[in-house]
Protein backbone atom coordinates (compact mmCIF):
# COMPACT_ATOMS: atom_id res chain seq x y z
CA UNK A 1 0.00 0.00 0.00
CA UNK A 2 1.39 3.37 -1.03
CA UNK A 3 2.66 5.62 1.74
CA UNK A 4 1.62 9.25 1.95
CA UNK A 5 3.95 12.00 0.73
CA UNK A 6 4.45 13.15 4.33
CA UNK A 7 5.42 9.64 5.44
CA UNK A 8 7.97 9.30 2.64
CA UNK A 9 9.45 12.74 3.29
CA UNK A 10 9.69 11.97 6.99
CA UNK A 11 11.60 8.75 6.21
CA UNK A 12 14.01 10.65 3.96
CA UNK A 13 14.55 13.28 6.65
CA UNK A 14 15.19 10.60 9.27
CA UNK A 15 17.80 8.97 7.01
CA UNK A 16 19.45 12.36 6.47
CA UNK A 17 19.60 13.02 10.20
CA UNK A 18 21.20 9.64 10.80
CA UNK A 19 23.99 10.35 8.29
CA UNK A 20 26.72 12.47 9.95
CA UNK A 21 28.11 13.48 6.56
CA UNK A 22 24.91 15.40 5.96
CA UNK A 23 24.97 17.25 9.29
CA UNK A 24 25.50 20.53 7.45
CA UNK A 25 21.95 20.34 6.12
CA UNK A 26 20.46 21.81 9.27
CA UNK A 27 18.37 24.76 8.13
CA UNK A 28 14.81 24.58 9.44
CA UNK A 29 13.49 27.03 6.86
CA UNK A 30 10.57 25.69 4.86
CA UNK A 31 12.29 26.99 1.73
CA UNK A 32 15.66 25.36 2.48
CA UNK A 33 16.99 23.75 -0.70
CA UNK A 34 17.66 20.39 0.99
CA UNK A 35 14.11 20.29 2.39
CA UNK A 36 12.58 21.16 -0.99
CA UNK A 37 14.56 18.32 -2.57
CA UNK A 38 13.24 15.85 0.02
CA UNK A 39 9.72 16.96 -0.91
CA UNK A 40 10.38 16.53 -4.65
CA UNK A 41 11.87 13.08 -4.14
CA UNK A 42 8.96 12.15 -1.84
CA UNK A 43 6.44 13.08 -4.55
CA UNK A 44 8.35 11.00 -7.11
CA UNK A 45 8.44 8.02 -4.74
CA UNK A 46 4.75 8.45 -3.88
CA UNK A 47 3.84 8.46 -7.59
CA UNK A 48 5.87 5.29 -8.12
CA UNK A 49 4.18 3.54 -5.19
CA UNK A 50 0.76 4.57 -6.53
CA UNK A 51 1.65 3.00 -9.88
CA UNK A 52 2.85 -0.16 -8.13
CA UNK A 53 -0.49 -0.41 -6.27
CA UNK A 54 -2.48 0.11 -9.48
CA UNK A 55 -0.38 -2.50 -11.28
CA UNK A 56 -0.79 -5.00 -8.44
CA UNK A 57 -4.57 -4.47 -8.42
CA UNK A 58 -4.79 -4.88 -12.18
CA UNK A 59 -2.75 -8.08 -12.16
CA UNK A 60 -4.79 -9.50 -9.27
CA UNK A 61 -7.99 -8.75 -11.20
CA UNK A 62 -6.66 -10.44 -14.33
CA UNK A 63 -5.61 -13.52 -12.35
CA UNK A 64 -8.98 -13.72 -10.56
CA UNK A 65 -10.95 -13.32 -13.80
CA UNK A 66 -8.77 -15.82 -15.60
CA UNK A 67 -9.31 -18.70 -13.21
CA UNK A 68 -11.63 -21.32 -14.71
CA UNK A 69 -14.19 -23.29 -12.73
CA UNK A 70 -14.90 -20.49 -10.26
CA UNK A 71 -18.30 -18.91 -9.74
CA UNK A 72 -16.80 -15.42 -9.95
CA UNK A 73 -15.38 -16.27 -13.38
CA UNK A 74 -18.91 -16.99 -14.62
CA UNK A 75 -20.22 -13.75 -13.11
CA UNK A 76 -17.48 -11.74 -14.82
CA UNK A 77 -18.10 -13.43 -18.18
CA UNK A 78 -21.86 -12.91 -17.83
CA UNK A 79 -21.40 -9.16 -17.42
CA UNK A 80 -19.10 -9.13 -20.47
CA UNK A 81 -21.96 -10.33 -22.72
CA UNK A 82 -22.65 -8.03 -25.68
CA UNK A 83 -26.15 -8.35 -27.11
CA UNK A 84 -26.23 -8.57 -30.89
CA UNK A 85 -22.45 -8.83 -31.24
CA UNK A 86 -20.77 -11.96 -32.61
CA UNK A 87 -17.88 -13.62 -30.78
CA UNK A 88 -14.67 -14.10 -32.76
CA UNK A 89 -14.14 -17.76 -33.78
CA UNK A 90 -12.66 -19.95 -31.03
CA UNK A 91 -12.61 -17.08 -28.54
CA UNK A 92 -14.46 -16.12 -25.39
CA UNK A 93 -13.49 -12.44 -25.67
CA UNK A 94 -15.23 -9.93 -27.93
CA UNK A 95 -13.24 -8.10 -30.60
CA UNK A 96 -14.03 -4.72 -28.98
CA UNK A 97 -13.67 -4.50 -25.20
CA UNK A 98 -15.21 -2.21 -24.10
CA UNK A 99 -17.81 -2.31 -26.89
CA UNK A 100 -18.26 0.49 -29.40
CA UNK A 101 -21.86 0.84 -28.20
CA UNK A 102 -22.16 0.49 -24.38
CA UNK A 103 -25.91 -0.20 -24.70
CA UNK A 104 -25.13 -3.76 -25.86
CA UNK A 105 -24.01 -4.57 -22.30
CA UNK A 106 -27.49 -5.64 -21.22
CA UNK A 107 -26.40 -7.67 -18.17
CA UNK A 108 -25.74 -5.25 -15.32
CA UNK A 109 -26.26 -7.75 -12.49
CA UNK A 110 -25.24 -11.39 -12.33
CA UNK A 111 -24.81 -14.17 -9.80
CA UNK A 112 -23.59 -17.74 -10.13
CA UNK A 113 -25.04 -20.37 -7.81
CA UNK A 114 -23.74 -23.93 -7.63
CA UNK A 115 -26.55 -26.49 -7.58
CA UNK A 116 -26.57 -30.25 -7.90
CA UNK A 117 -24.91 -31.14 -11.21
CA UNK A 118 -25.17 -27.63 -12.63
CA UNK A 119 -24.38 -23.94 -12.17
CA UNK A 120 -27.29 -21.51 -12.27
CA UNK A 121 -26.53 -18.08 -13.71
CA UNK A 122 -29.00 -15.40 -12.58
CA UNK A 123 -28.93 -12.13 -14.52
CA UNK A 124 -30.86 -8.86 -14.60
CA UNK A 125 -30.64 -5.48 -16.29
CA UNK A 126 -31.41 -1.86 -15.43
CA UNK A 127 -34.04 -0.04 -17.45
CA UNK A 128 -34.56 3.61 -16.52
CA UNK A 129 -33.00 2.84 -13.15
CA UNK A 130 -35.34 -0.10 -12.43
CA UNK A 131 -34.02 -3.63 -12.08
CA UNK A 132 -35.77 -6.16 -14.30
CA UNK A 133 -35.39 -9.32 -16.40
CA UNK A 134 -33.78 -9.59 -19.80
CA UNK A 135 -36.15 -9.83 -22.77
CA UNK A 136 -36.75 -13.22 -24.37
CA UNK A 137 -34.40 -12.37 -27.24
CA UNK A 138 -31.71 -11.10 -24.86
CA UNK A 139 -31.93 -14.19 -22.65
CA UNK A 140 -31.78 -16.52 -25.65
CA UNK A 141 -28.68 -14.78 -26.99
CA UNK A 142 -27.13 -14.69 -23.51
CA UNK A 143 -27.75 -18.42 -22.99
CA UNK A 144 -26.08 -19.16 -26.34
CA UNK A 145 -23.12 -16.98 -25.41
CA UNK A 146 -22.63 -18.66 -22.03
CA UNK A 147 -22.89 -22.07 -23.69
CA UNK A 148 -20.00 -21.17 -25.99
CA UNK A 149 -17.64 -19.74 -23.38
CA UNK A 150 -18.32 -22.10 -20.47
CA UNK A 151 -15.85 -24.70 -19.26
CA UNK A 152 -16.18 -28.11 -20.87
CA UNK A 153 -18.41 -30.49 -18.94
CA UNK A 154 -20.19 -27.77 -16.94
CA UNK A 155 -23.98 -27.66 -17.24
CA UNK A 156 -25.44 -24.16 -16.99
CA UNK A 157 -28.94 -22.93 -16.27
CA UNK A 158 -29.32 -19.29 -17.33
CA UNK A 159 -32.29 -17.45 -15.84
CA UNK A 160 -33.54 -13.88 -15.82
CA UNK A 161 -36.81 -13.63 -13.94
CA UNK A 162 -39.15 -10.97 -12.68
CA UNK A 163 -38.40 -10.04 -9.06
CA UNK A 164 -39.64 -12.11 -6.16
CA UNK A 165 -42.71 -10.53 -4.61
CA UNK A 166 -42.15 -9.02 -1.16
CA UNK A 167 -45.16 -8.76 1.18
CA UNK A 168 -44.67 -7.16 4.60
CA UNK A 169 -47.51 -6.92 7.09
CA UNK A 170 -46.79 -4.29 9.74
CA UNK A 171 -48.35 -2.27 12.52
CA UNK A 172 -46.57 1.07 12.63
CA UNK A 173 -46.70 3.09 15.84
CA UNK A 174 -45.96 6.65 14.77
CA UNK A 175 -45.20 9.99 16.37
CA UNK A 176 -48.27 12.20 15.73
CA UNK A 177 -45.97 15.22 15.79
CA UNK A 178 -44.27 13.94 12.63
CA UNK A 179 -46.69 11.66 10.76
CA UNK A 180 -50.43 11.51 10.19
CA UNK A 181 -52.78 8.52 10.35
CA UNK A 182 -51.93 7.51 6.76
CA UNK A 183 -48.19 7.51 7.43
CA UNK A 184 -47.55 10.74 5.52
CA UNK A 185 -45.24 13.39 6.92
CA UNK A 186 -47.02 16.42 8.38
CA UNK A 187 -44.52 18.78 6.74
CA UNK A 188 -45.52 17.47 3.32
CA UNK A 189 -42.03 16.27 2.35
CA UNK A 190 -43.09 12.62 1.90
CA UNK A 191 -46.49 11.05 1.25
CA UNK A 192 -45.39 7.50 2.11
CA UNK A 193 -42.08 7.46 3.99
CA UNK A 194 -42.59 3.89 5.22
CA UNK A 195 -43.13 2.52 1.71
CA UNK A 196 -40.18 4.61 0.51
CA UNK A 197 -38.03 3.05 3.22
CA UNK A 198 -39.13 -0.47 2.24
CA UNK A 199 -38.24 0.15 -1.41
CA UNK A 200 -34.92 1.75 -0.44
CA UNK A 201 -34.04 -1.26 1.72
CA UNK A 202 -34.84 -3.72 -1.08
CA UNK A 203 -32.81 -1.64 -3.54
CA UNK A 204 -29.84 -1.62 -1.15
CA UNK A 205 -29.56 -5.41 -1.07
CA UNK A 206 -26.76 -6.91 -3.18
CA UNK A 207 -27.94 -8.86 -6.21
CA UNK A 208 -28.74 -12.38 -5.00
CA UNK A 209 -27.87 -11.17 -1.49
CA UNK A 210 -29.48 -12.35 1.72
CA UNK A 211 -32.49 -10.48 3.07
CA UNK A 212 -32.09 -10.36 6.86
CA UNK A 213 -35.29 -9.71 8.80
CA UNK A 214 -33.55 -8.01 11.73
CA UNK A 215 -31.86 -5.55 9.38
CA UNK A 216 -35.19 -4.80 7.73
CA UNK A 217 -36.84 -4.10 11.10
CA UNK A 218 -33.98 -1.81 12.07
CA UNK A 219 -34.33 0.09 8.78
CA UNK A 220 -38.06 0.57 9.35
CA UNK A 221 -37.59 1.85 12.89
CA UNK A 222 -34.95 4.27 11.65
CA UNK A 223 -37.55 6.14 9.60
CA UNK A 224 -38.15 9.55 11.21
CA UNK A 225 -41.53 9.56 12.94
CA UNK A 226 -41.72 5.80 13.52
CA UNK A 227 -41.54 4.78 17.16
CA UNK A 228 -42.20 1.04 16.73
CA UNK A 229 -42.42 -1.04 13.55
CA UNK A 230 -44.11 -4.26 14.56
CA UNK A 231 -43.61 -6.85 11.78
CA UNK A 232 -46.67 -9.07 12.13
CA UNK A 233 -45.61 -11.14 9.13
CA UNK A 234 -43.07 -10.70 6.36
CA UNK A 235 -43.23 -13.06 3.41
CA UNK A 236 -42.02 -13.47 -0.15
CA UNK A 237 -42.63 -15.71 -3.14
CA UNK A 238 -41.79 -16.19 -6.80
CA UNK A 239 -43.80 -17.56 -9.71
CA UNK A 240 -46.57 -19.87 -8.56
CA UNK A 241 -44.66 -21.02 -5.47
CA UNK A 242 -46.68 -20.33 -2.29
CA UNK A 243 -45.49 -17.41 -0.13
CA UNK A 244 -42.79 -18.23 2.41
CA UNK A 245 -42.89 -16.48 5.78
CA UNK A 246 -39.43 -15.04 6.45
CA UNK A 247 -38.42 -16.05 9.97
CA UNK A 248 -34.82 -14.83 9.81
CA UNK A 249 -33.43 -14.62 6.28
CA UNK A 250 -34.37 -15.13 2.65
CA UNK A 251 -32.48 -15.33 -0.65
CA UNK A 252 -34.69 -14.23 -3.56
CA UNK A 253 -34.94 -16.82 -6.32
CA UNK A 254 -34.69 -14.15 -9.02
CA UNK A 255 -31.81 -12.46 -7.21
CA UNK A 256 -33.88 -9.43 -6.20
CA UNK A 257 -37.30 -8.49 -4.82
CA UNK A 258 -40.01 -5.91 -5.44
CA UNK A 259 -42.67 -4.67 -3.04
CA UNK A 260 -46.28 -5.76 -3.60
CA UNK A 261 -47.92 -2.31 -3.44
CA UNK A 262 -51.48 -3.68 -3.23
CA UNK A 263 -50.52 -5.94 -0.35
CA UNK A 264 -48.73 -3.06 1.40
CA UNK A 265 -51.81 -0.83 1.16
CA UNK A 266 -54.04 -3.36 2.89
CA UNK A 267 -51.59 -4.93 5.35
CA UNK A 268 -49.76 -1.96 6.84
CA UNK A 269 -51.65 -0.01 9.47
CA UNK A 270 -50.76 3.07 11.53
CA UNK A 271 -51.44 3.72 15.20
CA UNK A 272 -50.56 6.96 16.97
CA UNK A 273 -48.04 6.27 19.70
CA UNK A 274 -48.83 7.38 23.20
CA UNK A 275 -47.10 6.70 26.49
Amino acid sequence: MARSIAQIQSAITAAKNADTTLSGLSSSSLTAIWLLWTYIVAICQWTLEQLFDAHKSEVAGIIAAGKPHTLQWYVTKAKDFQFGVALPPDSDVYALVPPATPSVLVVQFAAAVELTNLVRIKVAKLTAGVLGPLSTLELTAFTTYMGRIKDAGVRLQCTSDVPDTFQPAMIVYYDPLVLDATGARLDGTAASPVKDAVNAFLDSLPFNGVFVLNNFIAAMQAVPGIIIADEVSVQAFYGIVPPVVIAAKYVPDAGYMALDNTWFATNVSYIAYSI
